[in-house]
């Protein structure tokens, strides 16, 4: 049987490199690219990215609140059922020990991740709560986010799931800025055996409308895409435009990640994700059988990832920050560099990343180096990047500490006082 090559999609990038928009099916294909075409897309995305000579990243510390969630995700490893022996939500004597640890070796950032509103689920966090003084987990939070500042100066990031108003206004005056990754607009992956089975907060509408209350309370956001969680590549491009939407809509999306999923051995996924089915053939679950493990195809490449982040820069434009984690990637992740990424975000020298603890952070003095092989500058930043440190965003004690910290550019000063 003679295999006929997939023609180049020379007349796409043609007409890209000439100022053209990017269409939908054009960007589905282009998620397939290889050979040349792949070097092209990286060399015109790369060139999409807003001149700049510097990377940035966020120096900070990881406190993970709690660990327990009302969700159950198929592929993560941090949530906690409440009779596991790894369930734990810190008391304020553990978050400001973590937080002090970051203060004293210069962190800035202090990213509280938990679980989606746990007591919904588990009568212990209810307890816990009624023990610590507080009516839900967000009221704690605000508490938490609120003595770091006061003690520290570390600016909180907070990232705990789906939020109504009242819960925005609640945490807006603590927060430098927070996070919701919309991870993947199908609902589709609500479905059962897929990646967001069994998890209310995971409805796209959900999470979208959560940054659109904030854009009006006044908070800047960081969201972004989870790659190879089962998601076609017709849905993940659909993800692109929807974030490339909310962004123009709310003008508060700061950030956009493109992260890439990593198998977890004791999670639901460990053996991969469901296989996006083909036309006429009906939905598969997981791999328990580890087919997809045995075939390599478990998770993301690194080319997979240039060629999202790639495709992302163009849908997204040049002026969006678009960071992918070094620490999922930790043999090619300089390669992003050449698809357009513009930051590397949050990376701790003293905590590790509690969602993927077998991730170890690049040490920065090696990021530092990988930043400057490709040709740029790395720079610190502080958990709001330098447009929206406006009145808009930032509260008054906020602002003020924000001031402290910058320069002129909007960046870390070095040496800034911690």
């Amino acid at each position: 049987m003679t295999l006929t090559a997939r023609p180049p999609l020379t007349h796409t990038l043609n007409a890209l490199e000439h100022g053209a928009p990017l269409l939908r099916a054009d960007a589905v294909a282009l998620l397939s690219a290889g050979g040349t075409d792949l070097a092209r897309l990286m060399a015109l995305a790369s060139a999409r990215r807003r001149p700049s000579p510097f990377i940035t990243y966020s120096r900070k510390v990881f406190i993970p609140l709690t660990n327990l969630c009302r969700d159950v995700c198929g592929y993560c490893t941090f949530a906690r059922s409440a009779s596991d022996p790894k369930a734990h939500t810190m008391t304020p004597d553990e978050v400001l020990a973590v937080a002090r640890a970051g203060q004293a070796v210069g962190c800035k950032e202090a990213l509280f991740s938990l679980g989606e509103r746990p007591e919904e689920r588990h009568p212990a966090m209810r307890e816990t709560l009624r023990h610590l003084g507080y009516a839900s987990t967000t009221h704690y939070l605000a508490a938490m986010c609120d003595l770091v500042f006061r003690e520290t100066g570390l600016l909180p990031h907070a990232n705990c799931g789906v939020l109504n108003r009242n819960e925005l206004e609640l945490l807006a005056p603590h927060n430098a800025s927070m996070g919701l990754m919309l991870e993947s607009a199908s609902p589709r992956l609500l479905e059962k055996g897929q990646a967001h089975w069994a998890c209310p907060g995971k409805a796209p509408d959900l999470r979208t409308q959560t940054i659109r209350t904030a854009a009006e309370v006044g908070v800047a956001f960081t969201t972004g895409l989870l790659i190879g969680i089962g998601e076609t590549l017709d849905e993940r491009v659909d993800t692109l435009y929807a974030l490339r939407d909310l962004a123009a809509d709310t003008g508060n999306v700061q950030e956009i990640i493109v992260q890439n999923f990593r198998a977890k051995a004791d999670t639901r996924f460990r053996n991969g994700p469901p296989r996006p089915a083909a036309q006429g053939e009906p939905p598969q679950e997981s791999d328990p059988t580890g087919a997809m493990a045995r075939a390599g195809t478990i998770e993301p490449s690194a080319l997979e990832m240039a060629r999202t982040i790639a495709v992302a820069r163009l849908i997204l434009g040049p002026d969006a920050n678009i960071q992918a984690p070094p620490n999922l990637t930790p043999e090619a992740y300089a390669f992003y560099l050449l698809a357009g990424i513009n930051d590397w975000g949050g990376v701790s020298p003293i905590t590790r990343d509690h969602i993927n603890p077998e991730a170890a952070w690049p040490a920065l003095d090696d990021l530092r180096s990988v930043t400057a092989d490709a040709g740029f500058v790395l720079r610190e930043r502080l958990a709001i990047y330098p447009a929206y440190q406006t009145p808009r965003f930032l509260r008054p004690a906020i602002a003020t500490r924000v001031q402290e910290l910058v320069g002129p550019d909007g960046l870390a000063k070095e040496n800034a006082p911690c």
